[in-house]
């Protein structure tokens, strides 16, 4: 039986990545025409693991440090947000291995508007528990967790 990749061999499996290309056709309504850029994987984790202490980014400005990176007009949403998802996995991984290397901060990767990310590894619950030891305050609106004053925290690739 063929043993499934680790969430490390994962993200270092960059599947022809990057691609510079039109973006499709299905798109052109949301994003308007131009390029598209589809990013490494591990292109996401090193913007991720750029992020320091006590400061935070969105994958929307991944997104704009990729697309500026690879002169596109936008990078990828669906592909940025799932090598985010794989990094946190991987760093995850990482860390139940008690590897000694410093783990990707994937925690304060957050979604548009500051709004935390429940599909990371351990949920809201465990990405609220590292913002809030970083000093970052966690506040519920309705069924999103959000960190207060997001925006005047935000890293600048």
């Amino acid at each position: 039986m063929k043993q499934r990749k680790s969430w490390r061999e994962k993200l270092d499996d960059d599947k022809d990545l990057p691609k510079v290309s039109r973006i499709p056709t299905r798109m052109k309504a949301k994003w308007g025409a131009g390029t598209l850029v589809i990013p490494a994987p591990r292109e996401v984790n090193e913007l991720m693991r750029a992020v320091p202490k006590r400061k935070l980014t969105t994958i929307n400005e991944i997104r704009s440090a990729l697309a500026t990176k690879h002169d596109a007009d936008i990078a990828c949403p669906i592909t940025t947000g799932i090598f985010a998802w794989l990094a946190a996995n991987a760093a995850e991984e990482e860390s139940a291995a008690d590897r000694k290397s410093r783990i990707t901060p994937y925690w304060r990767t957050l979604k548009t508007g500051g709004i935390l990310n429940e599909k990371y590894p351990g949920g809201i619950e465990l990405q609220k528990a590292r913002l809030e030891a970083e000093g970052h305050k966690v506040t519920q609106k309705g069924k999103k967790h959000v960190v207060a004053d997001h925006e005047k925290k935000l890293f600048k690739f």
